[in-house]
């Protein structure tokens, strides 16, 4: 049960990353694969996270204090988006300063939509996470949109393109699936 959630920093820059302790679950994937839906959904909040139709809106890295237990993290979306090259590259090195000696971080959850297969971006983040030895989680959203049987197929193109021994869990915010299911994940590693 959660009690208390706020989104209590908006970082444009290293030096506004938490200074304290608490383990930190980071959001990361393609440009409108979800993140800011997940994390709603993960919360029971409908409008927490600020989501879009048009990619690109996260432009900086938000984190959602729970309970003062954890922080969501929101990052960036790679790949597409309307901003100058100037302003991605900015947000590359926010989000490399960012994972550079980050004892707080606990799991990264990987975000592909269980409807495509993973592009080279995806690809490109997950080479790059297992090379850091980063503990990742894949999580297939929009899985609502999508029949059931269709799952483990999908879920299986996801798996042997990214080449990942991880679990590939399914998931809808809309309708929840697994919400419970990536919760155990959560309080697992918290």
């Amino acid at each position: 049960m959660i009690n208390d959630v706020n989104l209590e920093i908006v970082a444009g820059n290293s030096s506004q990353f938490p200074k304290n302790n608490l383990p930190q679950f980071v959001f990361v994937g393609k440009s409108n694969v979800g993140k800011s839906s997940l994390i709603n959904a993960m919360l029971n909040r409908k409008s927490l996270a600020r989501t879009s139709n048009s990619p690109g809106k996260t432009r900086t890295i938000n984190f959602y204090n729970v309970d003062d237990k954890l922080y969501f993290v929101d990052l960036p979306g790679y790949g597409y988006a309307r901003a100058a090259k100037s302003e991605i590259q900015k947000w590359n090195k926010l989000i490399e300063k960012y994972f550079d000696n980050n004892n707080c971080l606990r799991l990264i959850l990987l975000l592909i939509d269980i409807r495509h297969s993973p592009g080279q971006n995806d690809k490109l983040m997950y080479d790059w996470l297992k090379f850091y030895n980063f503990e990742t989680v894949i999580v297939a959203t929009k899985a609502d949109k999508i029949k059931s049987n269709q799952f483990e197929i999908n879920t299986n193109e996801i798996k042997k393109k990214l080449n990942a021994n991880e679990i590939i869990l399914p998931f809808s915010s809309q309708t929840k699936f697994n919400r419970d299911k990536l919760w155990e994940i959560i309080k697992e590693k918290g």
